[in-house]
């Protein structure tokens, strides 16, 4: 009961500084089309930093088979969102925002600050796993089908400076390599602006439509009962099985930080890319919003099931 409950203060921390970006915008300090720049920001320099901070940790054998395990969680996870959003998608109609939305959590901004909190700075290279596989989908699969492309520009997938950043990160884990002390402060303090600036984003991009528009639209409830209830069930199952099958130490812990990635609200980055590539940014934003808020009660009532079922 302790972990749902700093769950929930952690989520009603960012979600204040989201109705900061909101104030920001409707007092007329800035433009909801300010956000664009944010977005840029989000993308191309703070998630690097995440990645290539997450990945500085110490590569004992018991980290990388902690690694390791979730690894294969986190792509079982993806596969598995991935699976049941195919299924679901002409049967209730899912366009490409609510679709995105299911298949990519609020991983990247939301798991790494909870895992800190809940666990401990050491689980959060475990983290790092699910944000890695998220990544390389968001840039891939995601980016696809926003921009509604039939093949894949692999040059631009390799070149892009997420990827490459992963690609950084494993090199210096596995030949245990560290970057020298300012720059792990540097990469540090950039990291933590994950949380805050995502949220600025979803503040800004929704004070642009009425706050009603997000609570009214019922076709919203929909997706979020799925990427905060139905989609969580799967995943604990899937954890129960992984869970029973593994032999690797302290496996609860790590496939807790893998489920709590999988059980966090819509991406922000859908709304960030949604904005790069000219589609509904305001409905990504308002499934954000909706979810964020419904995932303050949702969360803790999962990780608490995790606890029982595990």
């Amino acid at each position: 009961m302790e972990l749902s409950l700093l769950l929930m203060q952690e989520i009603i921390k960012l979600f204040a500084i989201m109705v900061m970006g909101y104030v920001i915008v409707k007092t007329g300090l800035l433009k909801s089309s300010d956000s664009k720049s944010l977005s840029v920001i989000m993308a191309y320099l703070i998630n690097p930093c995440v990645i290539l901070n997450a990945f500085q940790v110490d590569a004992t054998p018991e980290v990388q088979k902690g690694l390791l395990l979730a690894c294969i969680a986190a792509t079982a996870v993806h596969i598995l969102f991935l699976a049941v959003t195919a299924i679901l998608k002409k049967p209730l109609h899912l366009d490409v925002i609510e679709r995105a939305s299911l298949i990519y959590p609020n991983a990247g901004i939301l798991v790494i600050p909870l895992v800190q909190r809940l666990l401990g700075q050491e689980y959060v290279i475990y983290s790092s796993a699910f944000i890695a596989i998220q990544l390389i989908l968001l840039w891939t699969h995601c980016k696809n089908m926003l921009c509604a492309e039939q093949s894949i520009d692999w040059k631009k997938i390799v070149l892009n400076v997420n990827i490459i950043s992963i690609a950084v990160g494993i090199i210096f884990f596995l030949l245990r390599l560290e970057f020298p002390s300012g720059v792990q402060d540097v990469l540090g303090s950039v990291s933590n602006m994950i949380g805050p600036v995502g949220m600025l984003i979803a503040g800004m991009v929704i004070a642009d439509k009425s706050l009603l528009s997000v609570f009214s639209r019922k076709r919203s409830y929909l997706s979020a009962a799925l990427r905060l209830l139905v989609y969580p069930v799967l995943v604990l199952i899937l954890m129960k099985i992984i869970c029973n099958i593994s032999g690797a130490a302290d496996t609860e812990n790590i496939l807790l930080t893998v489920y709590l990635a999988s059980i966090t609200p819509a991406c922000a980055m859908i709304t960030t890319m949604a904005q790069l590539y000219d589609r509904d940014a305001a409905y990504a934003s308002s499934l954000y919003v909706l979810t964020t808020l419904l995932s303050i009660l949702t969360m803790p009532v999962m990780v608490f099931l995790f606890q029982i079922v595990m």
